[in-house]
């Protein structure tokens, strides 16, 4: 409980910073998310989302656990949007976390 606890603190203090990061970028999680909140239903934006629980994981364990589905979704993400290419797993993790 106290991880669950501590992981869901940490991705209320780094959501925004990392949210507003990718709000100048060209493309991007910033319009990844756009099209996930628009209603779009897509197979891609579902790929995203289901790697929610792998991404928390992920940012729980400091980068320890890599989940099959969250490795899916960062490569997509990355296949998807060039300028993806050069943001961290841990900063794509997130991101995929203020979905």
């Amino acid at each position: 409980m106290r991880a669950l606890f501590s992981v869901l603190w940490l991705m209320l203090l780094a959501a925004p910073a990392y949210a507003g990061s990718f709000a100048g970028t060209s493309g991007g999680a910033s319009s990844a998310g756009s099209s996930a909140s628009s209603g779009s239903t897509s197979g891609d934006d579902k790929l995203v989302l289901e790697a929610r629980d792998d991404a928390a994981m992920f940012v729980a364990s400091d980068g320890a656990i890599r989940g099959v589905r969250l490795e899916s979704a960062l490569r997509h993400l990355r296949e998807r949007d060039p300028g993806s290419r050069e943001t961290s797993d841990l900063q794509l993790a997130l991101a995929i976390l203020a979905r």
